[in-house]
């Protein structure tokens, strides 16, 4: 045995004993460290006035924390609503809780773009939102003529967090971040004296997803104590199975085929009389003719597959040669890229309306959305001037638009549902609806949206057990966000505000 061997032995074996040391001292290090404070509870109010609907207001904007403990009241989350009140208060005036999707996604869409007093002023035709300044304008569209608004930013998204040592497993999830949603709704009705209300809870994208949740923790749990008038769905995913083109699974190409009939039709690549026409031949042909070609599979016959073939080319402005390489089915990524190819475009997932220009025009998927890099620095620049500069918000956090919880997200269900490789949480909707005779269905969506295609949403909600009478049907001339379109940000608030005082 060598000089050099003997050293190297020595020097491992003092490392070996040299390692329970450091991990005690790490252990005693950490835990001199001093507790982290307990959060303290901010709360900001402002009397303000504003025209909504056509009526003047007198409202209270007010920007709270509430925080949520374990048992043994040690704080987990700090999670923030901003609430549009009319003044003098009325117990008996319908309030809407609102909150956007993600999962990740804070309420300023809805807030700053839709049903909030001001709104932020971005190009309305699919334009990029460029550089600042994105002026703040009074908002005439905002519901506060019919109804109070509170909007929840839940745990990971807008300035909401967890508190150092919280497990995100806790709020991370279907049912976890629907039951803390489901907290601070009875919370705010507690404090604000509200039980006596008609109450509306929605939202947006997978915000409609939390709102099938959260309308199970408030009607279906064992507490089974907040009756609900109306769901507002926008952009509506229930049914999971629509947004996954894995082998094998032939729902997703049938459910977005209108979509593309649609943005093929916006950019003059099929003719048809409008929007309408052309989608409504498209969910003809995608729940008959196609879809039954797609179940076939490799006993399709070659004539039948000729004649879908050329259907499929005709409604959606792709070549029959490209329809057949990809064997029929074309996944959403790949038609972003394919539609515009010939100009050197790709078309948006959120809103197909908008385009934007990849770093070559050779590759099979868009660089990025256009139709999200479109808006995002207005609608964050909006919420972060109204609610530090205007409502007086302090906190160092970052707003997070969009969080970065979605990879920690916990899509099981619990014990019930089977092994759940078939997410749909339509059924909890359904159940609602079957137990509260007056429960009913508002659903909102845009031709022009591939994150959550409408011909899903209608697949998913009128499927067995939902009352179909109760379900009011919504479409609109732009994308995921509607209301980034001017004409379309004042048709959905009339809607909305038809189905509130419909009640």
């Amino acid at each position: 045995m060598n000089a050099r061997f003997l050293g190297l032995l020595a020097a491992a074996s003092t490392f070996a004993l040299s390692v329970p040391t450091i991990a005690q001292d790490a252990a005693k290090s950490e835990a001199a460290k001093p507790a982290a404070p307990a959060p303290e509870r901010q709360v900001r109010s402002r009397d303000l006035v504003g025209t909504f609907g056509g009526q003047r207001i007198t409202y209270k904007a007010t920007i709270a924390d509430t925080i949520l403990t374990d048992d043994a009241g040690k704080a987990e989350a700090v999670i923030v609503t901003t609430s549009y009140v009319k003044t003098p208060a009325d117990p008996t005036r319908p309030v809407f809780f609102i909150y956007n999707g993600g999962p990740g996604s804070g309420s300023v869409w809805l807030q700053m773009g839709a049903f909030g007093p001001k709104r932020v002023a971005i190009p309305s035709d699919a334009r990029d939102d460029g550089a600042p300044p994105y002026p703040l304008l009074d908002n005439p569209d905002s519901l506060l003529d019919v109804a109070d608004l509170v909007f929840i930013d839940p745990p990971g998204t807008g300035f909401s967090y967890l508190t150092q040592g919280t497990d995100p497993k806790k709020y991370y999830g279907l049912r976890q971040d629907g039951r803390a949603v489901a907290q601070v709704i009875r919370r705010w009705i507690n404090d604000n004296g509200r039980w006596g209300s008609p109450k509306y809870l929605g939202g947006e994208s997978y915000g409609t997803s939390r709102t099938a949740m959260v309308v199970d923790e408030l009607e279906g749990s064992t507490y089974n104590d907040v009756g609900l008038n109306g769901l507002i769905l926008i952009s509506t995913i229930l049914d999971f199975a629509g947004r996954e083109p894995t082998p094998g699974n032939e729902l997703a190409y049938v459910v977005t085929l209108p979509n593309m009939a649609a943005a093929a039709y916006y950019h003059g690549k099929v003719q048809a009389p409008s929007v309408e026409a052309i989608v409504e031949e498209a969910r003809r042909f995608a729940i008959g003719p196609f879809a039954s070609a797609l179940l076939k599979g490799q006993d399709l016959p070659a004539e039948e597959r000729a004649a879908v073939r050329k259907e499929l080319a005709r409604l959606t402005g792709l070549s029959e040669e490209y329809l057949e390489q990809a064997n029929l089915r074309v996944t959403d990524q790949r038609f972003y890229k394919e539609l515009l190819r010939d100009r050197g475009l790709t078309i948006g997932r959120l809103d197909a309306r908008y385009t934007g220009k990849d770093f070559d025009n050779a590759g099979e998927t868009p660089d990025n959305d256009p139709s999200f890099y479109g808006i995002d620095a207005g609608y964050t620049a909006a919420i972060n001037q109204w609610a530090r500069e205007t409502l007086g918000y302090q906190t160092d956090r970052q707003y997070q638009s969009i969080g970065n919880v979605g990879g920690q997200w916990d899509w099981t269900l619990g014990s019930g549902w089977g092994r759940q490789a078939y997410l749909n949480i339509a059924p909890l909707i359904g159940q609602a609806m079957r137990q509260n005779s007056q429960l009913r269905l508002f659903n909102a969506q845009g031709y022009y949206d591939f994150a959550t295609p409408f011909f899903g949403a209608e697949y998913s909600l009128k499927r067995t057990g939902i009352p179909q009478e109760r379900i009011t049907w919504k479409y609109y001339d732009a994308g995921h966000m509607m209301y980034v379109r001017d004409e379309d940000r004042v048709k959905l608030s009339a809607d909305i505000r038809a189905f509130i005082k419909a009640r």
